[in-house]
């Protein structure tokens, strides 16, 4: 648990697991994870692919397939999630709990406008005008770096880079402002300059608004340049939980240590490459 100051916690998760039926027998694959996520901090869930980071994210949104058997409780602000109908859930989505997820080019809208897809949830949530709602929108872009935002917005996802996709999702997530921000490998494919532009700018959204940032992503790296605390997972489970100096400094668990292994040998592997290709160009 994480309470801070007495505070509770923006996002609760207790005891979660989610099973799907399968020939062999029921596969578990969340068992039985709990965590908690405070006001203006980010939380990372880190684990190789298959270890049920994004199927986590998944249960917090209720965005889970019907075939999946959920168990647990999930609190947003005191409130269990899991109880609440389906239009009521709607109601949450974008309002109180925003996601940004792995890959823009999917989850953006291919035959709508930016401007369609970043003032939608403005107009249900917070029933502005069109006027009052591509108002907000621009100034959603403007904060996460967009330099022409009249001219994005009237653009289509596929006109638009890797990067300047990513930064759309942001300001859409942002929009509402929601007390909890899901970001799911939020720099995916980018490249490195734009990776750290992201990272950078979740860092500081996280500082001025005071959201709970639930960070999901395999890299080590991107854990301890961003994060305040970091979850472990693997098989479904959390193994180690932590501040990221904790657990990233002094590693309790065996997985944990065979990540940061994994990590260092990779590091050390491109700054020989980098080394290497420095010296053939000189």
């Amino acid at each position: 648990m994480n309470e801070t100051e007495g505070q509770r916690p923006v996002l609760s998760v207790r005891d979660l697991s989610v099973t799907f039926a399968a020939k062999a027998g029921a596969f578990n694959a969340i068992d039985g994870v709990s965590f908690d996520l405070a006001r203006g901090e980010i939380l990372a869930l880190v684990g190789e692919s298959g270890s049920g980071k994004s199927m986590t994210s998944l249960s917090i949104m209720q965005l889970l397939p019907e075939a999946a058997q959920m168990r647990g409780r999930i609190e947003i602000d005191g409130q269990d999630v899991t109880a609440l109908g389906r239009r009521q859930m709607e109601d949450v989505r974008g309002a109180r709990i925003g996601m940004i997820f792995q890959e823009p080019m999917t989850s953006l809208n291919p035959v709508l406008t930016i401007a369609r897809q970043m003032t939608e949830g403005l107009l249900r949530h917070q029933r502005l005008s069109r006027r009052e709602a591509t108002a907000q929108a621009l100034a959603c872009l403007e904060e996460v770096g967009i330099a022409e935002p009249d001219r994005v917005m009237a653009q289509y996802p596929h006109q638009l880079s890797g990067g300047m996709r990513q930064r759309v999702m942001i300001a859409a997530a942002l929009a509402l402002r929601p007390g909890i921000l899901i970001a799911d490998e939020p720099t995916t494919a980018l490249d490195v300059t734009v990776q750290s532009q992201v990272l950078d700018l979740l860092v500081d959204l996280k500082l001025r608004s005071g959201s709970g940032i639930l960070l999901i992503t395999h890299d080590i790296g991107v854990v301890a340049e961003t994060a305040d605390r970091v979850a472990v997972m693997r098989h479904g489970r959390i193994l180690e939980t932590g501040t990221v100096d904790a657990v990233l400094g002094a590693p309790q668990h065996a997985y944990t240590k065979t990540l940061l292994a994994s990590h260092l040998t990779v590091e050390k592997g491109l700054m020989r490459h980098r080394s290497e290709r420095e010296g053939a160009d000189a």
